[in-house]
């Protein structure tokens, strides 16, 4: 992770610093249009897999209206941020006085980021919005992602959403919409962006110097330059194999295998591949539960979806109450060794 910027992964640019946009294509030429017509939504729910770039299109936006003020004379396209510009160096300074980021804060204490996006950081869009009220400019705020604001947090966003400021402009951005209370989803317009295709993909990762990956990468990327980063530089790839041969293996061989994967996955600064970990972990066990019920095992397919809730809700209350990392894994790995799954 980089120490300047909190939560950005080892390899990625951060998305106000990015001049390029790879995929997307339609998504950005509607939200040009929509803002060129002037009857553009005051909210935009951008959803998507993580790591396709849907941080760096919500940036591209915000440097667009910020740079044409008026949208009657707002070129029909967007173009790369010109970083020569002051609107482009302010953004990715994180100086301009115009766009505010809302993201997971750093906890003073640990220096670590926090799991959610708390109430202060939303009540930071409200004095935002009541110190530029009498500019006239407009005035964005970047939610990235909704999904990690907790509940009191999310019942702040959701009274500014329902009586908007003039000229404000909400880019709410979701990995997983389903999550996000049905009140804030419904004063959102939905623009859903889809995983990077492997041309792409493989375009995005040369723009960070990345080449001559092959197709076990992409494959396992799943169009993210995310999950591909994590594979490249974090070790996702082994973390993978590891998996596959905890779950191929029997006896006190799949036990050892456990227990170092367990500790892999809960050493310092473990944070970014344990939640890789977990994603895969979540993939992995839908996949199969659909593939049984594809077959007619219901059975089979109830236990799996029962279990992927059970390991979430686990997860969940380790996290909370800080609970052992490796206790955890070993925990959730000797419920998926489970005979029958």
């Amino acid at each position: 992770m980089s120490e300047e910027r909190p939560g950005l992964l080892d390899g990625a640019i951060w998305p106000g610093e990015n001049t390029r946009l790879f995929g997307h294509a339609e998504a950005e030429a509607f939200l040009a249009q929509s803002y060129r017509s002037g009857k553009g939504h005051h909210a935009v729910l951008i959803e998507g897999p993580e790591g396709i770039g849907k941080a760096t299109l919500a940036f591209r936006f915000a440097n667009h209206v910020l740079s044409h003020p008026d949208p009657e004379t707002a070129p029909e396209t967007i173009g790369d941020p010109d970083l020569a510009s002051s609107v482009s160096r302010q953004i990715a300074s994180g100086a301009s006085h115009n766009l505010l980021h809302l993201a997971r804060p750093v906890d003073e204490k640990t220096g670590k980021v926090k799991s959610a996006i708390t109430v202060d950081e939303v009540r930071r869009a409200g004095k935002f919005f009541s110190q530029t009220s009498g500019t006239g400019n407009w005035r964005i705020v970047i939610i990235d992602p909704a999904d990690d604001m907790n509940r009191n947090a999310a019942n702040a966003i959701l009274k500014i959403l329902e009586e908007p400021p003039k000229r404000a402009l909400f880019l709410v951005l979701s990995h997983a919409p389903g999550r996000l209370l049905p009140t804030i989803r419904s004063r959102c317009l939905p623009l859903k962006l889809a995983p990077l295709a492997d041309d792409e993909l493989v375009a995005a990762l040369a723009h960070l110097g990345i080449s001559g990956e092959g197709g076990a990468v992409l494959s396992a990327a799943k169009g993210s330059v995310g999950e591909a980063l994590k594979l490249l530089n974090y070790g996702g790839g082994e973390i993978i194999a590891a998996y596959d041969e905890m779950l191929a293996a029997e006896g006190p061989t799949a036990r050892k295998a456990m227990h170092r994967l367990a500790d892999a996955l809960s050493g310092r600064e473990s944070d970014t591949i344990f939640d890789f970990f977990v994603s895969h972990v979540g993939d992995d066990i839908m996949n199969r539960a659909r593939a049984a019920a594809g077959e007619g095992q219901i059975a089979a397919a109830e236990r799996l979806a029962r279990l992927y809730s059970e390991i979430t809700e686990r997860l969940t209350i380790s996290d909370g109450y800080n609970l052992d990392r490796k206790q955890t894994i070993i925990s959730i790995l000797a419920d998926i060794k489970q005979p029958g799954l």
